[in-house]
């Protein structure tokens, strides 16, 4: 079988998510209103499907029989995780286009023709679907010029998905700042990847590897090329995560994008952006050049204080959780550099971190934003504190729900945020011992401001008004989310395992007992 066609078996998944991306557009160009309306159980369909496809080409006994090599764990773990998360995304993002303008002049009144020119709601799930399938394509990349592909095909369907899903100037506008700052971002990683390929004469992993391991073993080490390029590299990807120096445009983009996108934008370029990081980073044999891990060292702190002060400051809860997502990013940033460089026993666990932490933030963080779009104050989309204020008189459950987002980002057991913690910040204790301690710190002080918003839920007057708005499949996705993150960190083992597994970490299994003589039993460990 050739290597083209063993990759397409293991690309079934986003082929799947592909074609459900085409169908959606050309179903929302339906003359039918019920047919139109379909676009978001399609879009759900092929999100099934492809976890169907993923667990099936992950099999053993399925590789076996076609005879190929096991596709990379991290594929498999990524992939079932932005399914997972994506559908909640979809039940939260499912009606945005129905309060457009644009949908109800093209679609809402009985009296005017269906105009498909104006309609943006198969376009909507199309981009919706197209940015997963490149989280997806990153996971299994395999050459710089894969990954870059798959990186821009996770952002470009955002830009579009800022500028269309709100009724409001500041959209267009986050919309321009974000595309424009992208571009910029594009331009650094891509030439750090052309620096990469002159330095080495080669664009796939395999054999950028094997490159630079030879020239380390003749006494060489890594040229200054190279690790210009690693650096140029890692600065540019910075954007995708909301890192410094490439965070800046993170508030004011997710006050702009409507709320459902806001927490889309949270999750989806924040984990391919890590994806991306760690596939970087692999490339070097041992331990990481001194400038790599200083500039990973102070991006870190600085992109998680940054975030946590300027997060005190602010009035908006959606620009707080902004700086609350750049925070996070410099957490990971820890248990990143942890995984890199260490040569203990604990190699890798800090990419294992990474990776459990990813799904623990993505959690937490959907149902905030999920509660925030069930809530309207004056018809518009809540966005301050005081459009929550008294929401466990209003609706105790989602007051609830918000409670356990709060205290699963600020990190408290036993929700699934403080085991994410311990995973990313213990593999770095001995190494980076004060950048832990910085981290530590820094979490202390996001208690204020997400203690903030549990304050305003329980204690404050409610606002007159704020109203919940009649979205089931929202409040259904935050509830979901919530009782994830309650329950995988109580019962988070298995999750973290998977974790270790994907970054090929040996998971210590217990064998069952056996009997010897005299009728004593005894455990293999």
């Amino acid at each position: 079988m050739s290597i083209m066609l063993e990759k397409l078996i293991f690309l079934w998944p986003e082929i799947i998510m592909l074609c459900g991306a085409v169908t959606v557009m050309l179903v929302g160009l339906s003359a039918s209103a019920a047919v139109r309306r379909s676009c978001t159980a399609i879009t759900a369909g092929a999100l099934v499907l492809a976890g169907v496809a993923v667990i099936i080409t992950s099999d053993p006994a399925f590789i076996a029989q076609e005879k190929l090599d096991t596709q990379p764990n991290i594929a498999v773990y990524i992939k079932l995780a932005v399914v997972g998360i994506g559908v909640l995304l979809l039940m939260v993002a499912g009606t945005v286009t129905d309060k457009l303008a644009a949908t109800r002049d093209s679609e809402g009144d009985a009296g005017k023709p269906f105009d498909p020119a104006t309609s943006i709601r198969g376009e909507f799930f199309a981009f919706f679907l197209f940015s997963l399938t490149g989280v997806m394509l990153c996971a299994g990349a395999g050459d710089l010029a894969w990954l870059f592909l798959a990186l821009e095909l996770v952002s470009l369907p955002t830009y579009v998905m800022i500028a269309v899903t709100r009724d409001r100037l500041i959209a267009q506008e986050s919309a321009v700042k974000y595309f424009f700052l992208g571009a910029l971002a594009v331009a650094i990683f891509l030439y750090g990847f052309a620096l990469i390929y002159g330095a080495t004469g080669f664009t796939d992993f395999a054999s950028i590897k094997a490159y630079l391991a030879s020239e380390i073993a003749a006494g060489n080490g890594l040229s200054p090329l190279f690790i210009t390029g690693l650096v140029l590299a890692i600065v540019g990807i910075a954007f995708k995560i909301a890192a410094a120096p490439m965070q800046f445009y993170a508030a004011d983009v997710y006050e702009g994008a409507a709320t459902p996108v806001t927490a889309f934008l949270a999750f989806v370029p924040k984990t391919a952006g890590f994806i991306a990081l760690m596939l970087l980073i692999d490339l070097v044999p041992g331990k990481l050049p001194e400038p790599v891990v200083v500039l990973l060292w102070v991006m870190a702190a600085v992109t998680m204080t940054y975030g946590n002060v300027m997060g005190l400051l602010q009035t908006s809860v959606k620009r707080m959780l902004a700086y609350s997502s750049i925070a996070h990013s410099g957490y990971m940033l820890v248990g990143l550099l942890a995984g890199s460089t260490l040569t203990t026993a604990a190699l890798k666990n800090g990419h294992a971190g990474v990776l459990f932490y990813l799904v623990a933030y993505g959690l937490g963080n959907l149902a905030a934003f999920a509660v925030l779009s069930s809530l309207e104050a004056k018809g518009e989309e809540a966005e301050t504190f005081d459009d929550l204020s008294g929401l466990s008189r209003r609706n105790p459950i989602l007051a609830a729900i918000m409670l356990l987002s709060m205290l699963s980002l600020v990190g408290l057991p036993p929700l699934v945020g403080f085991l994410g913690k311990i995973y990313l910040f213990g593999p770095a204790v001995n190494d980076y011992t004060w950048l832990v301690v910085i981290a530590v710190l820094n979490s202390a002080i996001s208690a204020v401001y997400y203690l903030r918003v549990v304050s305003v839920c329980y204690f404050s007057e409610p606002a007159p008004d704020t109203t919940v708005a009649d979205n089931p499949p929202r409040r259904t996705a935050a509830m979901i989310a919530a009782l994830a993150s309650l329950v995988i960190g109580v019962t988070g083992g298995w999750l973290v395992d998977a974790a270790k597994e994907a970054t090929g970490q040996p998971v210590a299994k217990v064998k069952p007992a056996k009997t010897v003589e005299g009728g004593a039993t005894a455990v293999k460990p």
